[in-house]
């Protein structure tokens, strides 16, 4: 326990070194109080309101107001606020556990796989119980959500073994669409990567994630799903990684991630 422990000291010290902090430049007021982990923005809205922060010495109840951390001081019940770093981690989830903050069943979390944290953290490319592989846990809120939305068409990329060997004309129709009631499910691209008797390896990239929605496509022309791993999303890849593993990015993978959503690194 103390040898994991010290691991995890190692490993969130070096997650600091050369990032910037979570927000940064102007932005109002309740919104840099909800990245300093003072809860969401209506929960901040009433710190203001109730005359609880003051911006370089002067109590402010305007919710519009202005305000930039590194250049303002800023204080909740005469506290200064402090802005938490990001952080990045890449995990290598294994079958079995859950991507939940809360699990009533108290299963093993990916949030568990990683240093503990005093802000929230975000998944990008969650995986239901029996798949693995790849999922970014962040604090960064808006690459989280830039990667994970299908509007900005960040590909994820899959290991999938399947019952069967599929014919040509499933995998076109898996990229053509395939109409659930709720949605229709698009691969980006299907390749073929190795066939046996009864079973095929398949890669499959989507840049989008229904739940269970590689499952679902396959089930519906009859293939069952035996494994399924997800390798990358956008530039980042799974690597050496192992199950259960994580491992901090580095600067010029943080900054690869934000020029495939589209922001600045």
């Amino acid at each position: 326990m103390a040898k994991k422990k010290e691991k995890e000291k190692e490993h969130s010290s070096s997650a600091r070194k050369g990032y910037l902090p979570v927000i940064q430049g102007t932005h109002r007021l309740q919104k840099v109080l909800a990245a300093a982990g003072f809860g969401s923005r209506r929960k901040c809205e009433e710190l203001i309101l109730a005359g609880r922060v003051m911006v370089d010495g002067k109590v402010v109840t305007e919710l519009g107001t202005k305000v930039d951390p590194e250049k303002n001081e800023i204080l909740v019940d005469g506290l200064p606020i402090k802005i938490p770093e990001r952080v990045y981690y890449a995990v290598y989830k294994p079958e079995g556990v859950v991507c939940t903050h809360r699990d009533p069943s108290r299963r093993t979390r990916v949030i568990d796989l990683v240093p503990e944290s005093d802000v929230r953290l975000f998944f990008v490319g969650r995986l239901d119980l029996h798949s693995e592989g790849l999922i970014l846990v962040t604090n960064d809120g808006e690459l989280a959500q830039r990667l994970s939305h299908p509007r900005y068409g960040v590909p994820k990329v899959y290991r999938v073994l399947v019952a069967g060997v599929p014919e040509k004309k499933v995998l076109q129709k898996l990229v053509k669409g395939v109409h659930f009631a709720d949605f229709v499910a698009r691969a980006k691209r299907v390749k073929m990567l190795k066939k046996y008797k009864q079973s095929a390896v398949l890669e499959i990239v989507l840049c989008e994630g229904h739940n269970r929605e590689i499952r679902r496509m396959l089930a519906r022309f009859g293939h069952k799903v035996y494994k399924l791993k997800r390798i990358a999303i956008g530039p980042l890849t799974l690597g050496k990684l192992k199950p259960g593993q994580y491992r901090v990015l580095t600067p010029a993978e943080v900054a690869a991630l934000r020029k495939a959503a589209g922001l600045p690194a």
